[in-house]
């Protein structure tokens, strides 16, 4: 197998396996005319990785139409996410499929029967782990393949994936104002008291969110549990869903609620609901209920390399580096990189393109 991992390096799950068609999904050629048929061994490893939350797509050597028709004759062409058939190189069919996903190169597999065609994968695209199509059976059983947890989310990825494909795909026809689109979607949001269940989400949030994650800080499953059952902070869910389907769990906010002072000390959102505003839509109602409870409302951010549009969320929305003596009945950030912002809060309007569904925080 090319493109594993040195043995010293941290194991990243793979996050898409990226299939050739002929004697590797299936036996046979198609166009050789074969009664082409998948394995059984093969069809539990496609299945296995479906529960897992590791999406699959299709790169192969073939005529579009009969192939894909025969995904769909052997009842499996719901399993992918992506298909990249025709006669160009596998590179730039992997290089599409991680594209279009939005995903690392390192988090792709390829499994290939010609050792020629991993070669040239390989080549081109280094970090792609490549695997021999005999290996398919044993994918499973591979730490690369085998998440630390599998939430509900993870479950549902493809089925989330394939409702953002028409979603985008609906966008991209729809003609008039980006907002007339929104409100033509349906949004719905729900915020949230974390349970138990929800944790493994939420630490997974905190992970792999970059981009909308106001401080970088990575809290474990351990670390949520504790705060919910600390009376003193709120950790709460957001997820979302529109008339293509649930977006899941795309938000965690943690809180510790004071008399004067409310301290936001972690709000992550994932990066596929940007569009939608869903950061500004959490943050304007922690705004509203802080104000309901008669209380300021400040706010840790901590710039990476990536966070700068979640910075832009907190300034649109208010906050500044204003100094205020509620500030003080806060013990200081202790990293020396956390900025404090900070915001007099006053009610906001609810929004016009979400339908929003919250628990109270303040109490009166």
């Amino acid at each position: 197998m090319s493109g594993s991992l040195p043995p010293n390096e941290p194991i990243t799950t793979v996050k898409c396996v990226v299939w050739d068609l002929d004697n590797t999904l299936w036996k046979g050629t198609l166009l050789e005319g074969d009664d082409v048929a998948v394995d059984d061994q093969v069809y539990e490893t496609i299945v296995g990785l479906d529960s897992r939350g590791i999406l699959q797509a299709v790169a192969s050597k073939n005529d579009h139409g009969p192939a894909w028709r025969r995904l769909e004759d052997l009842g499996i062409a719901e399993y992918f996410v992506l298909a990249r058939i025709g006669w160009g190189p596998k590179s730039a069919s992997v290089r599409e499929i991680a594209d279009e996903l939005k995903f690392a190169h390192h988090t792709i597999a390829f499994v290939d029967d010609q050792p020629a065609e991993r070669a040239e994968v390989a080549f081109h695209l280094p970090q792609v782990r490549c695997y021999p199509a005999e290996s398919a059976p044993e994918l499973l059983a591979l730490p690369e393949f085998t998440p630390a947890t599998v939430t509900v989310d993870s479950r549902r990825r493809r089925e989330m994936y394939q409702a953002n494909a028409r979603r985008q795909a609906e966008q991209e026809s729809f003609e008039g104002p980006s907002e007339e689109f929104l409100r033509s979607l349906d949004l719905a949001m729900d915020i949230r008291r974390a349970t138990a269940d929800d944790l493994s989400r939420m630490e997974e949030l905190t992970l792999r969110t970059s981009q909308m994650n106001a401080t970088g800080v990575h809290y474990s499953d351990a670390d949520l549990r504790a705060l919910l059952d600390d009376a003193r902070h709120e950790v709460l869910a957001v997820t979302m869903s529109d008339r293509f389907g649930s977006h899941g769990a795309v938000g965690v906010a943690l809180v510790e609620t004071g008399a004067a002072v409310w301290h936001l000390k972690l709000l992550a959102t994932s990066c596929r609901v940007v569009s939608y505003g869903a950061g500004a839509t959490v943050l304007n109602w922690l705004i509203s209920e802080a104000a309901t409870a008669g209380a300021h409302l400040a706010a840790d951010f901590r710039p990476t390399e990536r966070n700068r549009i979640m910075e832009v969320a907190y300034r649109f929305t208010g906050f500044t580096d204003e100094l205020c003596a509620c500030l003080a009945e806060l013990p200081p950030p202790g990293d020396g990189r956390t900025q404090r912002l900070h915001i007099t809060p006053a009610p906001r309007p609810v929004p016009c393109t979400i339908r929003l569904t919250t628990v109270p925080l303040a109490t009166t």
